[in-house]
């Protein structure tokens, strides 16, 4: 059975649309995780008697410094993770073309191999969330058993950068696909163009943005400030 194509630019369109609208909502939810992780900090705060930091002790400024840093790594940690996934999942949609006859040219009775796909897809987003999630759990442990001060520097930094740029990652990578449709449509050359191609490289960047380094930062932010909850009246024995 072949379903009827729809009109010439319907799909590109609705799809920009839907980027549009998913940034928007992505705001909301940064906004939500923000406020959430400022209410488990002054909590945290409450509940370790921490009146105020003192950014002149060295302690808490490398705490801050260390805070503010770590969204960038876990950015960087699942944008090489998605990066990896990919690779693998081309691997195999190459070895399928190869090996099964007739898939290439859409012969009758040839079928690809989805499960296969479907587990390289499952088992890199599982195995590579191991090490940004047991970083974001360790590290407040770590630095709030040395001090308790520090880890209020820490989860300061985290808050506020992992806040900016959950926002940053989430419209910049629908402004990246949203660019590559636009192009496809026929602006500055169309397809194959120069423009096209330096259009494809930021969506490789802007998918990964907005679908998987964006929406971390909400947890991160998150899973760090319920763990120094959870843990403080470890921090002030």
């Amino acid at each position: 059975m072949e379903w009827p194509s729809p009109p010439s630019g319907l799909s590109p369109r609705s799809d920009s649309l839907g980027n549009t609208t998913t940034a928007v909502a992505k705001g909301f939810a940064v906004a939500s995780a923000g406020v959430t992780a400022l209410a488990l900090f002054a909590t945290f705060t409450r509940a370790v008697d921490l009146d105020q930091i003192d950014l002149t002790r060295a302690p808490t400024l490398m705490g801050l410094l260390i805070g503010a840093m770590f969204p960038f790594l876990v950015a960087a940690l699942t944008i090489n993770a998605v990066g990896r996934a990919a690779n693998k999942m081309i691997d195999e949609v190459r070895r399928q073309f190869r090996e099964i006859p007739g898939l290439r040219d859409g012969a009758d009775g040839a079928t690809a191999d989805y499960t296969a796909c479907v587990d390289i897809a499952t088992a890199g987003a599982l195995r590579e969330m191991v090490i940004p999630g047991s970083l974001a759990v360790a590290l407040p442990l770590l630095v709030g058993l040395i001090d308790v001060e520090a880890l209020g520097g820490l989860l300061a930094g985290a808050i506020v950068t992992g806040f900016l740029l959950a926002i940053f990652m989430a419209n910049a990578g629908g402004a990246w696909d949203n660019a590559k449709k636009f192009i496809e449509s026929g602006a500055f050359g169309g397809k194959g163009s120069e423009s096209h191609r330096a259009a494809v490289i930021g969506d490789t960047v802007g998918d990964p943005f907005k679908d998987t380094s964006g929406p971390a930062m909400n947890i991160v932010i998150k899973v760090m400030t319920i763990v120094s909850l959870v843990f403080a009246s470890a921090f002030i024995t």
